[in-house]
């Protein structure tokens, strides 16, 4: 709890400062971002931050703590998100939240993710289910992508869906529900194939008996 508060202090004490982060020259933006990473480092070393920037003038910036998926820290980020203080320009969360942009994806107006040499569209992809373990309540899945077969590096492909499947479920619900992906061509027939943006939806019917594999 300490060094919970210890934390806190500090990013009180900073908070202007970090709040202005956007506005400042990549080197002050890089020496802010160090001391922010420092001081969360001495809490816990293997959680991360994102600060996400208010588009609309006097609303609040949000403070994201993350465990980056990993279930072992959970209850560090809880632990550190629930002490946190009220300041009234800032917003404190735990995890990574599902995308709030739902409806830009059903329609197809979603902006592409870029890695490197690939662009996907969160709106263009399909999923089909594998296996659903009863028992530990998670599901495996094939996710279909188009010109997967143009691309060699599977690295990189599989932490781009990794990062859309994150953005769609949020941190915790995927690796509460998600225990293996495969990545596979788009086929030509993809009747029964499943938007991806759907999966959260297919997950909860799943976990209330309404589906079945």
């Amino acid at each position: 709890m300490r060094v919970i508060n210890t934390f806190w202090n500090w990013f009180q004490d900073n908070n202007q400062t970090i709040q202005n982060l956007i506005n400042e020259n990549p080197k002050n933006q890089k020496h802010i971002s160090f001391w922010i990473n420092k001081n969360l480092s001495y809490y816990c070393k293997e959680i991360d931050f994102i600060i996400v920037f208010p588009k609309i003038g006097n609303t609040k910036s949000e403070l994201i703590i993350t465990a980056n998926g990993n279930p072992e820290y959970f209850n560090q980020v809880i632990d550190l998100v629930d002490n946190a203080p009220q300041l009234k320009s800032w917003k404190f969360t735990a995890f990574i939240q599902p995308t709030e942009r739902i409806d830009k994806i059903i329609d197809g107006l979603d902006e592409p993710y870029i890695f490197h040499e690939i662009t996907l569209k969160a709106s263009e992809l399909k999923f089909s289910p594998l296996l659903f373990d009863k028992e530990t309540k998670k599901l495996d899945i094939i996710v279909y992508l188009k010109n997967h077969k143009i691309h060699c590096n599977t690295k990189t492909w599989k932490q781009a869906v990794f990062i859309i499947l994150q953005d769609l479920l949020g941190e915790k619900s995927l690796y509460q529900n998600i225990n293996f992906v495969q990545l596979a061509q788009m086929p030509n027939n993809i009747e029964e194939l499943i938007g991806l943006y759907e999966l959260q939806l297919y997950i909860d019917n799943l976990n209330n008996n309404l589906f079945r594999i």
